[in-house]
């Protein structure tokens, strides 16, 4: 491997990183927001027209685009680049792939992909007029919460979504790790600590957007 690919894939893994630590405190961000309509459907709507009103808020979202892009781009190439520079395989692997779900992270981050589209679709593109009848309206603004409750009212998408984030747990977790060991911030002193972290992190939003659409569902 010549010193300009291997420096070019270090380069792209900490892009990657960046972008991964950037999508999940985005992710505590969604769930915050999600976990109003397990208490008020009104202070959820509040919630979504401040996002989807505020000037800032609407540049980001695209610069929240332009990470899973990112992110999700770079992780094929490297996961191209390494089944092309080790077809074989490695004898031994690093303890970090030792994890069986390391092996696959490709697999559930292409998996993942295809929710998160279906999920833009059933959101995002609604609300853009771009699918389906647009947004219902409740006292002149826009009732997301009414959109959530009806789609989550629907057993099969209940089901899928469930499924999806219990495969996206595990790709947290082992991705919360990989993270700070590209960035180097993997010193055995405090690695206990980080890797704890990382699975409270992978529990408490895979069980959280999880509980959400089940309570609504049952509700």
């Amino acid at each position: 491997m010549s010193s300009s690919h291997f420096y070019s894939s270090i380069t792209k893994k900490i892009i990657m990183s960046l972008m991964g630590l950037f999508l999940l405190t985005f992710l505590l961000v969604h769930l915050t927001l999600n976990s109003f309509l397990l208490f008020d459907k009104n202070l959820f709507n509040e919630g979504a027209h401040f996002m989807g009103t505020n000037p800032f808020i609407q540049v980001f979202q695209w610069v929240l685009f332009a990470g899973f892009a990112i992110h999700i781009l770079y992780g094929i190439i490297l996961q191209i680049q390494n089944w092309v520079s080790r077809p074989k395989g490695y004898k031994k692997r690093a303890w970090m792939e030792q994890s069986p779900f390391s092996k696959y992270m490709i697999y559930t981050g292409i998996i993942i992909f295809i929710f998160l589209a279906i999920h833009l679709g059933n959101f995002f593109f609604v609300k853009m007029g771009w699918v389906g009848n647009g947004v219902p309206e409740l006292g002149g603004k826009e009732d997301m919460g009414q959109l959530v409750i009806d789609l989550f009212s629907n057993g099969g998408y209940v089901a899928f979504y469930v499924i999806m984030f219990l495969l996206m747990g595990f790709h947290l977790d082992h991705a919360f790790q990989s993270a700070f060991q590209t960035l180097g911030l993997n010193h055995p002193t405090y690695w206990g600590f980080i890797k704890g972290l990382s699975r409270v992190y992978a529990i408490v939003i895979t069980l959280g957007f999880v509980i959400i659409p089940l309570v609504i569902y049952f509700r």
